[in-house]
């Protein structure tokens, strides 16, 4: 199956990346594409085969869904292999650079979106991460 790839370098260490990255109190601060999106709640087990749901929704009320999945393999500040609920696969790629990080999302398109809108709304997910982590 064809993947999509982003990526992002952020101006902090890899240990204040990854906190950020995986705990649900962060997450609900960065977790959206814009300013219309919110992420009202996080619950995750982060471990190999521990869920994760994260409940999405536009600010608006026209639109909420639930973003769930499981965990494959983690590598704690390298690395996360994730299945999500339809199948997909997704990784995240951590890797230090000095005093900064970069951080490479690769996944599994889904059928119904067209891929140039799904790169951009993955991509602004990880930029808004970027500003979180380079502003916290």
């Amino acid at each position: 199956m064809e993947t999509l790839t982003v990526q992002t370098i952020i101006k902090a260490p890899i240990e204040k990346v990854w906190k950020c990255w995986t705990t649900p109190t962060d997450i609900i601060q960065w977790n959206n594409p814009s300013e219309d999106w919110e992420t009202t709640s996080v619950e995750i087990d982060l471990k190999d085969n521990g869920k994760f749901i994260y409940k999405m929704k536009a600010k608006d009320g026209s639109e909420a869904f639930d973003f769930t999945g499981t965990y494959d393999k983690i590598i704690i500040n390298e690395y996360i292999a994730s299945t999500l609920f339809d199948n997909r696969k997704v990784i995240n790629i951590f890797k230090a650079n000095g005093d900064e990080t970069i951080l490479i999302e690769t996944f599994e398109p889904e059928g119904e979106t067209p891929i140039p809108e799904q790169k951009a709304f993955t991509q602004a997910v990880i930029d808004n991460f970027k500003r979180y982590v380079e502003g916290s």
